[in-house]
């Protein structure tokens, strides 16, 4: 859900109206973006909706790590390897 002007809040007004501002988040896929000095701040979001990007987050790393575990299974299959000395004489360790 794209942010609208009217989500775009100065910090002395969000604190003036936090509460109200927490319970047109709360529950939605609302969002508040917070300005201090013109500037984005900080955004305001829904417990629920933030454990939902958490969630994303979480599959993207997975899904990152699958990518990567199959690329190597990959490389296996076609001999791309290396024995530990030959990987320490070519890094130097």
């Amino acid at each position: 859900m794209p942010i609208t002007p009217k989500d775009v809040i100065g910090l002395t007004k969000a604190r003036a109206k936090l509460t109200e501002l927490c319970e047109e988040v709360a529950g939605t896929d609302s969002e508040k973006l917070i300005t201090k000095n013109g500037e984005s701040y900080a955004a305001l979001i829904g417990a629920e909706r933030l454990e939902y990007y958490h969630r994303l987050e979480r599959e993207r790393i997975h899904l990152t790590l699958v990518a990567e575990a199959s690329k190597g299974l990959e490389d296996l299959k076609a001999g791309r390897t290396m024995d530990a000395r030959r990987l320490r004489a070519r890094y130097g360790r």
